[in-house]
């Protein structure tokens, strides 16, 4: 009688997956749970969590200490392992498009108020074309008494409302 297996033996539907293979889906899931712990409140609730999972991810938000939390992150990333991920990627994804879009606006709106300090007039006709709601002598102003702030070397108070102004306008736009 003969003891050895065979490709034979296997179904073809089978699908044998490697020990490495299974490490890199633990690892994933444990930086899932990772990054659901660390989302902010508000984003947090975004994602489609059931209660036991919800439950975890707050205990693991309390925890100080750095074991504790260790352990506490293996656990959710066991739960994880139970429950369909797809909804949750889906939604961290969404959460991470509309930060880096809000970043991006953001270098926008200070891309536009280092040309309206620096460049002059050019700058705020390109910046009057681009946003025809905006008041003038407002705008003209904080960008006068920036430059004075800036030269002079004091806060940069109307810098920072010069930029309030740009990011509310690129808002409206």
């Amino acid at each position: 009688m003969n003891d050895e297996l065979t490709h034979d033996d296997f179904d073809d539907d089978e699908e044998l997956i490697s020990k490495s293979q299974l490490k890199r889906e633990a690892h994933a899931l444990l930086e899932l749970g990772r990054a659901i712990v660390a989302l902010q409140p508000a984003n947090l609730e975004k994602i489609p969590l059931d209660d036991g999972l919800r439950q975890a991810v707050d205990q693991a938000r309390a925890i100080k200490a750095h074991g504790a939390l260790k352990r506490q992150h293996q656990y959710i990333a066991k739960l994880l392992r139970h429950t369909d991920v797809a909804p949750i990627e889906a939604a961290m994804e969404r959460i991470r498009l509309q930060a880096s879009q809000a970043d991006a606006v953001f270098k926008q709106c200070e891309q536009w108020r280092e040309r309206l300090l620096n460049d002059g007039n050019d700058a705020m006709q390109a910046f009057i074309d681009r946003f025809p709601q905006v008041e003038r002598q407002q705008l003209r102003q904080l960008v006068r008494n920036a430059q004075r702030e800036q030269s002079a070397g004091k806060p940069p108070k109307s810098a920072r409302e010069l930029f309030r102004l740009i990011r509310t306008l690129h808002e409206d736009a």
